[in-house]
């Protein structure tokens, strides 16, 4: 199978596609975060890097040969409910990230390839959910990432890959994933506010930030969806042993369902950023595994 990846972050295709049994003969990324690539390139060092989706012209794209896999999740950022009602940053599908879609649909129909699938948030307004559909002529199918982790994830996925069903509940709670030994910097030493351990928010940090970043979470419930942590205090905090602490990048990992350690190599800032923005591999893993591979 020769495969066509855009917006390939940290290439967690590569990692579904491994754990779906699919044979890659060749895989091309799209992508343009430094970070992103050399985390990728780590894990994978045969990828074919193809630099950023805007340069991909017609020409480069007929170089490729024939594609029979066509991935990729393209920014969210101008479509999720965190902008939605901020008409300052949201502008839909013509957003500065979000119209990278377009880019998708022109690939797309250029390669024509047996397969394709296209990731986004469930979060989106059904104005910009049935354009997607309409542009890319499939329904798309809402799925959970809660189903085969500890995390609360609701995505919508566009694919012609036939016959998807929902994953099997594999019950996965936040307990189940944390580290048993965590470095004391993970530790909040800021007072908290503590609300009862039958509370999913069991706490909330005494800071000088948005609600978002002060809400600590009970192990036994699912963690939020996590989102790329660009400064502050971003990062998903689970309230351990009596004390307050943010999630490790390893968590972050197990969280999307990622082998432990596949993001070293770069700061943890960037870890939990590449992480968030990924996919989560047991959901793609899932739906790669109904290709029918007498047909690749």
């Amino acid at each position: 199978m020769n495969v066509l990846s855009l917006f390939d972050g940290i290439s967690c295709g590569q990692l579904a596609l491994e754990r779906a049994g699919i044979k890659v003969d060749t895989y091309y990324a799209s992508e343009i975060n430094p970070n992103s690539i050399k985390i990728a390139q780590k894990n994978y060092p045969d990828t074919i890097q193809l630099g950023d989706i805007l340069e991909l012209s017609n020409d480069k794209i007929d170089q490729l040969g024939k594609i029979d896999l066509l991935i990729g999740g393209s920014p969210c950022q101008d479509l999720s409910i965190t902008a939605v009602d901020r008409k300052d940053i949201c502008n839909g599908l013509e957003g500065i990230k979000s119209k990278l879609f377009n880019e998708y649909l022109r690939i797309k129909n250029k390669i024509n390839p047996k397969y394709f699938l296209l990731e986004n948030v469930a979060s989106m307004t059904e104005e910009n959910k049935n354009e997607i559909t309409k542009q890319i002529k499939v329904e798309p199918i809402l799925i959970n990432s809660s189903l085969v982790s500890a995390q609360e994830r609701e995505r919508l996925y566009w694919t012609n890959i036939p016959n998807i069903t929902q994953p099997e509940d594999k019950g996965i709670i936040l307990k189940d994933i944390l580290q048993r030994e965590v470095d004391e910097k993970y530790y909040y030493k800021q007072d908290y506010e503590f609300y009862g351990y039958d509370k999913k928010i069991i706490a909330r940090l005494n800071l000088k930030t948005h609600d978002l970043c002060k809400r600590v979470y009970n192990p036994n419930f699912k963690a939020p969806t996590l989102t790329a942590v660009r400064g502050g205090y971003q990062e998903k905090k689970v309230f351990d042993n009596g004390r307050c602490r943010k999630l490790t990048p390893v968590e972050y990992e197990r969280l999307q369902t990622v082998p432990d350690g596949y993001t070293e190599g770069v700061s943890n800032s960037a870890r939990y950023s590449m992480l968030g923005d990924g996919w989560t591999i047991d959901i793609i893993t899932h739906i790669l595994k109904h290709i029918d591979k007498g047909e690749i």
